[in-house]
């Protein structure tokens, strides 16, 4: 698991680099990135029985279509604060805290809408252990971001 948030970080450490890439573009490339191997993990961890296989990955790829959608807000947030970190005001941080408060309650609020379906199409055993396992994936990846962006008055 450690490759794909070193591999996401890389990314985003490098994708700030080259400014001829549009980020919307650069977030899309990581997403397909890592959408392919963590489908893998989620595949290996959850081992279903090939009965319930099938709801369960048409209920993840509705699951994941939405919480991309968030992924992206998020990361574009984080690009937000490098791209304005020598100028960041009260202004500029309030408005980045106020956007990574609404992600995070938005992502609380997807994980309650989707723990009902998950449960629904396999088990709640299920059902908690891929959001146990979702939360330790994406939990990962903001840790390793979290460790390499400045905080705010650092330089």
């Amino acid at each position: 698991m450690k490759k794909i948030s070193l591999l996401i970080f890389a990314f985003l450490l490098f994708g700030g680099i080259t400014y001829g890439q549009d980020v919307n573009d650069e977030i899309t490339l990581i997403q397909a990135e890592f959408g392919m191997e963590k489908r893998q993990i989620v595949e290996a961890v959850m081992d279903l029985p090939e009965s319930i296989k099938p709801g369960f990955w048409t209920v993840y790829q509705q699951y994941e279509a939405e919480r991309q959608l968030l992924a992206r807000e998020r990361l574009l947030v984080i690009d937000d604060y490098l791209n304005n970190y020598d100028a960041l005001d009260n202004e500029i941080a309030n408005s980045l805290a106020t956007r990574i408060l609404k992600n995070d309650s938005a992502l609380a609020k997807l994980h309650q809408k989707y723990y009902k379906k998950f449960k629904k199409a396999t088990s709640a055993r299920d059902a908690a252990k891929f959001l146990q396992l979702d939360d330790y994936i994406h939990n990962t990846i903001k840790n390793e971001l979290q460790q390499e962006l400045p905080f705010i008055d650092e330089f």
